[in-house]
C-alpha cells in the first residue's frame, strides 16, 4: 500500500512540475509579445512625436544583458525592468531618460502611453497639463496623435496652451469666483480667449 500510494505522489508531483514548466513557458511568451509589441508601437509613436528622432525599448536583465525588439534571449525570472533610449535629433548616440530635460521626459511618457493604448486600449484618458514643458511644435504634435487616437478612446486634457484645443469637440471653463471653482461649458472662441498663447506664457 505504501508503495502504491508512493507512486501516486511521484506521478502528481511530475504532473504538477509539467504544468509548472507549461505556466512558465506561457509567462514567457506573453511577456515578449507585450514588449515586441509595446516596442514597435512606441518607436512609431515617437516618430510621429519628434520626427527626427528614434527611439526603442529596451528590456533588462538582472545579470545585465540587454535586448532590444524581443525579449527572447532573457529568460524570464531574468527580466528586471526596461529601458527607454532615445535620439532627438537623429545623430548621435541615444540617451536615457535621466539624461533628458523635463519636455523630453514627457514627449516619452506620453510616447510610452500611446503606445500601450495602442497595443492595450482603455476606455478613456485624462491629462492634466501634459503640454506644459514641451514648445509649440510638439505640443501640436501631441495634439495631433490625441486627434488620431481619439476615434478609439476619449480624451479628457486640462491645459492653458492653444494646440490642444484643435481638434476638441467640448470645451470647459474653470473660474475661481469667491474662494469656489466654479465649471462651466465654453465655446471654441471663449476656449481660445481662456487659454494663454506663446508670449504670455513663461
Amino acid at each position: 500500500k505504501l508503495m502504491k500510494r508512493k507512486e501516486e505522489l511521484d506521478r502528481g508531483d511530475e504532473k504538477i512540475k509539467e504544468l509548472m514548466q507549461v505556466l512558465e513557458m506561457r509567462k514567457c511568451e506573453a511577456i515578449q509579445f507585450t514588449f515586441k509589441q509595446v516596442s514597435t508601437f512606441f518607436s512609431e509613436v515617437f516618430a510621429k512625436l519628434v520626427p527626427a528622432g528614434h527611439a526603442q525599448l529596451v528590456m533588462k536583465s538582472a545579470d545585465g544583458l540587454e535586448s532590444s525588439g524581443s525579449a527572447q534571449e532573457i529568460d524570464s525570472d531574468q527580466f528586471a525592468g526596461v529601458m527607454i533610449r532615445v535620439s532627438f535629433n537623429g545623430r548621435g548616440e541615444m540617451r536615457e531618460m535621466n539624461q533628458l530635460s523635463g519636455g523630453q521626459k514627457s514627449l516619452v511618457a506620453l510616447a510610452l502611453i500611446f503606445a500601450i493604448q495602442k497595443c492595450d486600449p482603455a476606455p478613456f484618458y485624462l491629462f492634466d497639463e501634459i503640454d506644459q514643458a514641451l514648445d509649440a511644435q510638439h505640443r501640436k504634435a501631441v495634439a495631433d496623435m490625441i486627434h488620431e487616437m481619439s476615434k478609439e478612446a476619449q480624451f479628457i486634457t486640462t491645459t492653458f496652451r492653444p494646440e490642444l484645443l484643435q481638434h476638441a469637440n467640448k470645451f470647459y471653463g474653470v473660474k475661481f469666483r469667491n474662494k469656489v471653482s466654479h465649471v462651466e461649458c465654453v465655446t471654441r472662441e471663449e476656449a481660445y480667449d481662456f487659454v494663454e498663447d506663446d508670449t504670455t506664457h513663461g
